[in-house]
């Protein structure tokens, strides 16, 4: 890890059951020299990503609120996605959620909530594993061989774990099915009692950016509909898709790196 690496890996501790760090602690954490760290959250704060709070510690800073706010007005996939997710939203009665792929995570990036959404619903930036739930299961199944390759590797205890195969041959026809299927829906893998129904997007090279699906409550969730939210969440992707690779800013990279 070189001294950049080391720097930004100091934002990586701030979380929701940790969010102020002192300056000690963060020194301990860091592993360099006092001085060092020092500079690094020097830096950290001159650019905004750290603000300091009393007694010598820091939370995150302003800069990612103003990031935050570039993020949601000028992300293709983000702004691409709102018209169709908030379509589908008001068209299945069920909350909307988009994804992208985070390394080897996955991200919410955009939600649109039913005032009975349950409250273990993915939300905006958080996190979920590569191969639990709708939403990481049919981007997983859409990334190219090599990648998959490489999962496999790294994690194959997880994904035999999830059910998609203890060997390579049976994970890769578990994929297969569903990229076939263009779609995917589980129920509870993630949160206990959460359906979800998640379709692929593309870039302009077709290239498996994220998800965008529904997510439900499974106690209160018709099954006999499950067919024609399938077809809907499958409509809104496509549609999504196609914003994305004919807006201004066509996004032609392929999906983070994973593994």
């Amino acid at each position: 890890m070189n001294s950049l690496e080391k720097m930004l890996s100091l934002l990586d501790v701030f979380t929701l059951a940790a969010p102020v760090w002192s300056t000690e602690d963060l020194i301990r954490y860091s592993g360099c020299s006092r001085s060092t760290c020092y500079r690094y959250i020097k830096a950290l704060q001159s650019a905004g990503f750290l603000t300091p709070v009393a007694n010598g510690s820091y939370i995150l800073g302003p800069r990612i609120i103003e990031l935050d706010r570039h993020i949601r007005m000028c992300d293709p996939v983000y702004t691409a996605g709102g018209p169709p997710m908030q379509r589908l939203a008001a068209q299945t009665g069920h909350s909307a959620l988009l994804c992208i792929l985070f390394s080897d995570t996955v991200m919410c990036v955009r939600e649109e909530l039913q005032p009975d959404a349950p409250p273990e619903l993915f939300s905006r930036g958080q996190k979920r594993p590569l191969f639990l739930g709708a939403a990481s299961k049919v981007i997983l199944a859409n990334l190219p061989a090599h990648q998959l390759r490489r999962l496999f590797t790294k994690h194959r205890k997880s994904i035999a774990t999830a059910g998609l195969g203890a060997d390579w041959d049976s994970f890769r026809k578990t994929l297969r099915q569903i990229r076939q299927d263009s779609y995917c829906m589980t129920a509870g893998e993630f949160s206990p009692g959460i359906v979800g129904i998640a379709a692929p997007l593309f870039n302009r090279a077709g290239k498996v950016l994220g998800s965008l699906g529904i997510a439900m409550s499974g106690s209160t969730a018709d099954r006999s509909e499950f067919p024609v939210l399938a077809q809907a969440v499958m409509k809104a992707a496509q549609d999504a898709t196609e914003r994305i690779s004919s807006g201004e800013h066509g996004v032609d990279l392929p999906a983070r790196a994973v593994g």
